[in-house]
């Protein structure tokens, strides 16, 4: 088992970074969502279908 972990190490880094970045990532995206942001596209006026502002103003 430690001999597979020794050999492995470098895979197993690279994935637990690339992890946890993904979730850093989706968490950002949910924070922005939540706070009234666009989460879809940059340089938004707040008015395209990604926008929470946008659902709101349909309801």
């Amino acid at each position: 088992m430690l001999q597979w972990l020794a050999a492995n190490a470098a895979t197993i880094i690279i994935c637990a970074i690339l992890g946890i970045l993904f979730v850093r990532a989706i968490c950002y995206l949910h924070k922005t969502r939540k706070n009234g942001g666009c989460a879809g596209c940059g340089g938004c006026s707040g008015d395209c279908c990604h926008c929470a502002q946008a659902f709101r103003k349909q309801k």
